[in-house]
């Protein structure tokens, strides 16, 4: 069973809808128990890194997440939930992120010709063997919608980069922590591919 982590953070649903698409029993829950049973655990979100840090605080959902990711479950965060996986954001200073992963999260920097938020499809170009990934060719298109980009500071963690005026570390991977910029959930065959591939793990 998965469990997509509820933190009143929009995009849940259409993730619960992905996986279902896949035939996978999954849960949208902030229950603990279920969350700690669960066999694999997803973050997804979108909006601010700060209200979103507030929220998981609030439930508690921080610890849980520490629990389950240092127990070695398979777990994926979706774009705001790459986000806060990491150091923390310019959009929310002072703001701590869980940093179970390091790097920093920045503005997309403003270029002649490029819109922020950047929203629309993009192609990957995939690096250092993502299991995410595995059986995928060329450069698949995905699809994202964000202000704020990934600098991991391991480039070994780094699996899928994109650009967009400046080089996006577009999704992640360390041990049993999973992670895309992109919104697989939206990305039509290929993002289902891919939660295929994490739900098979």
């Amino acid at each position: 069973m998965i469990a997509i982590i509820d933190y009143d953070a929009g995009n849940l649903k259409s993730v619960e809808k992905a996986f279902g698409a896949l035939g996978e029993e999954c849960v949208v829950t902030r229950d603990f128990h279920e969350i700690e049973q669960a066999d694999k655990v997803i973050l997804p979100g979108v909006g601010s890194f700060g209200v979103a840090m507030e929220q998981l605080k609030k439930y508690e959902l921080d610890k849980v997440i520490r629990e389950v990711t240092a127990k070695n479950v398979p777990f994926l965060g979706i774009c705001l939930g790459l986000q806060l996986l990491f150091e923390g954001s310019e959009e929310s200073s002072g703001v701590e992120g869980l940093h179970l992963l390091d790097g920093k999260i920045l503005r997309i920097p403003d270029a002649e010709g490029l819109k922020i938020p950047h929203i629309g499809w993009n192609s990957l170009e995939l690096v250092n063997q993502g299991r995410l990934f595995e059986n995928f060719d060329g450069n698949p298109y995905v699809y994202f919608v964000h202000s704020y980009y990934l600098k991991a500071t391991e480039e070994s963690i780094v699996k899928a980069t994109t650009e967009y005026g400046v080089t996006i570390h577009a999704s992640v991977e360390k041990e049993n922590i999973f992670a895309c910029q992109f919104h697989p959930e939206k990305s039509s065959t290929v993002g289902l591919k891919i939660l295929q591939n994490f739900a098979s793990l």
